[in-house]
Parts: C-alpha cells; structure tokens; sequence
C-alpha cells in the first residue's frame, strides 16, 4: 500500500473474502492470498483440458480447485492494483454469491475429487509450457 493513495473496502466483504480464500488454501494446500482475484491467466491447452461447469462466482473456487490437482503445476502470483467499486458503481457480489463459493469449494475439493482424479491422471503440468511469458505487476489492475 505504501504512500500511494487506495480507496477503503467494505470490511465484511475483506473478512468474506480472507475467509473463503483461506477454506480454499486448506483444501487445496495452495498459499494463495486472494482466491477470488478475478484475474488469471493460464495456458490455452490446460484450461481447455479442464471440464468447467460454473459460471458467477462459482467459477474462481471451481477453477482453483481443478487446477491445483494437475501434477507439478507451477501457480504463481503476481501483485495487481485494486480499486473496489460501490454497488452504486457496479459491484455485483452479495452474501448469497459467498455461500456458494462455500458451496463450490465444498463440492469441488471434496465430493468432485474421485471423480477428477482419473481425469487429470493423464495430464502434467510438462504438457503446458510458458516459455518466455513476461509478466509485469504494474500494468494489472483489478476492478470489482
């Protein structure tokens, strides 16, 4: 944060947000800081090996949970701006939106895993290669 001058959340979206966040990290065994970032970028044949069925919310749990049972997957994270919205302003996202992020971590970490375990017996994160992928932090900025 620094210096730089950064608008002030609405404090139960941040407590929602570390709390899903955090239940996704203990499924999956990832460390990520923020789970429903919204921004991700991924390698076209991966995400297309992926069968994804959610759409809203549901999809930044279902995503993360999928991808992070592909063997040897390198996730990185890199930093981006962010600048909330009011809902005046556009903000969509609502109590019920986190209940089912709940639902969808549950469902896809837990119940889904037999299932995906076969699928992604076939696939290595070898098959996926970002060779000379350049990110720069600075660039990104994330609007909610």
């Amino acid at each position: 944060m620094g210096s730089n001058p950064h608008r002030i959340l609405f404090f139960w979206h941040s407590i929602g947000n570390k709390f899903l966040t955090g239940l996704s990290n203990m499924f999956t065994n990832l460390n990520l800081t923020d789970m429903e970032t919204c921004y991700k970028l991924f390698n076209t044949k991966m995400i297309q090996s992926i069968h994804l069925q959610e759409q809203r919310f549901g999809f930044e749990p279902e995503v993360t949970a999928k991808i992070a049972r592909i063997p040897k997957v390198r996730i990185y994270e890199v930093g981006i701006s962010y600048y909330g919205r009011t809902y005046e302003e556009g903000k969509k996202i609502g109590w019920r939106d986190g209940f089912r992020a709940i639902y969808c971590i549950v469902k896809y970490n837990l119940f889904k895993r037999r299932a995906y375990k076969k699928a992604y017996a076939n696939i290595s994160a070898a098959d996926f290669r970002l060779d000379g992928l350049q990110l720069k932090p600075r660039e990104l900025t994330k609007t909610i």
